[in-house]
């Protein structure tokens, strides 16, 4: 293997400034995502399915409003402006879940945080693609992917922190997230110079049919395996009720994303690099292998060492799929349609994660937490299924 593929310092400096833009907004999202769940079952007495309802129109939304502004960025032939608005609509947002009176206002809280997400996640990602050596993409995005999620690291710790200093004011830790949201975007506004767009370039519809016909089979094939992968792992707010139920102060249950969190952190950019030499069916099956088993974890009790084994596979699983999920959409995109590849791809996604966070919240209030795992596990097989017997096609 040459060491263009192998060594992080080799990849251009504007995947690293991306990387740690996303460091920063992940600090701030989850100090708030970690106690999110919890604030809103203690404080302000929402049910399990709300908790699934919101957490999966939220996501879902994030993920639809990706198509418009990965078409938009693809017509504009512009990415990094539109990533800009989105991650200001993100920091702007914050300060609405500290002032709170009810479930209402955490909603559309979250919706707009969501949809700040979904304006610069698809621009984003295809200005990595953009910036990468083709032969180095699955390191890029496996790089950016570990940055973001040691912030995703970093965020509950502070938060856990923060809680036991301030005795559990979720208040006042909300206040504090602002901060390094408003530090994302200055980093990305000063630190990103995107590529020139090639002299005589036209702008054009990339929605149009003849355009839409050049994303073909294999494209579609990676947009249908991402939405299974979605309804097999619902959202990680039902880690964060789970860990509640073990038992553990409540200062202290933001510490279950942090495991999980450092776990992906620690494995995204080496399974990057893999995924850049190895098949990608064969990782994609081990992930499901893997979530598998952690549904499973989950779902056997509520003891600190059955809860730390379940969210360690759990980040296990991420650190396997979510980068190479990437890579495997800007590796049957054409480069023009980038940005409108990845937005239809997080659409489907967005719709499944809606789904699946439903189902989780019924199953958890009708059923039991251990139902809402066992589904996942079940999902998670079916998927693992119908990959193998097209591998073997």
């Amino acid at each position: 293997m040459n060491q263009l593929t192998t060594d992080p310092a080799k990849l251009p400096p504007a995947i690293w400034v991306l990387g740690f833009v996303s460091l920063l907004m992940d600090i701030s999202s989850e100090m708030i995502h970690s106690l999110l769940p919890l604030f809103m079952v203690g404080t302000l007495g929402a049910s399990a399915l709300m908790v699934g309802l919101i957490e999966g129109l939220a996501e879902a939304t994030a993920l639809i409003v990706k198509v418009f502004s990965g078409v938009l960025s693809d017509w504009w032939g512009r990415r990094k402006g539109l990533a800009v608005a989105g991650y200001a609509l993100g920091a702007l947002t914050k300060p609405l879940f500290a002032l709170a009176p009810g479930i209402g206002l955490v909603l559309t809280a979250r919706l707009l945080d969501r949809v700040g997400k979904g304006v610069r996640g698809a621009p984003r990602d295809a200005l990595v693609a953009d910036l990468a050596p083709p032969a180095m993409r699955g390191a890029a995005f496996g790089l950016r992917q570990s940055l973001d999620t040691v912030g995703a690291f970093l965020g509950p710790l502070l938060a856990v922190g923060l809680m036991l200093l301030w005795q559990d004011d979720f208040r006042s830790v909300f206040w504090v997230a602002v901060v390094p949201g408003l530090l994302a975007v200055a980093l990305l506004v000063l630190g990103v110079r995107e590529p020139e767009r090639a002299d005589g370039a036209r702008r054009v519809n990339p929605i149009r049919r003849e355009n839409l016909r050049r994303l073909d089979g294999a494209y579609w094939w990676v947009v249908g395996l991402g939405a299974v992968f979605t309804l097999a792992r619902f959202s990680e707010a039902f880690l964060v009720l789970r860990a509640q139920q073990s038992g553990v102060p409540m200062a202290l249950v933001p510490l279950v994303m942090v495991a999980m969190n450092g776990v992906y952190a620690a494995s995204a950019y080496p399974f990057g690099r893999l995924a850049d030499r190895m098949d990608h069916r064969s990782l994609l099956a081990l992930g499901l292998t893997v979530l598998i088993v952690a549904d499973l974890v989950l779902a056997s009790g509520t003891h600190w060492a059955t809860l730390l084994a379940g969210v360690t596979l759990w980040g296990v699983h991420m650190g396997l799929t979510q980068g190479l999920m990437a890579t495997m959409v800007a590796a049957t995109a054409p480069a023009d349609l980038r940005g409108t590849a990845f937005g239809l791809f997080n659409l489907v996604s967005g719709l499944a994660l809606l789904a699946a966070s439903v189902v989780a919240g019924l199953l958890w209030d009708r059923l039991g937490a251990p139902f809402t795992f066992y589904a996942g596990a079940v999902f998670s097989a079916l998927a693992l299924t119908g990959l193998l017997l097209r591998g073997r096609r």
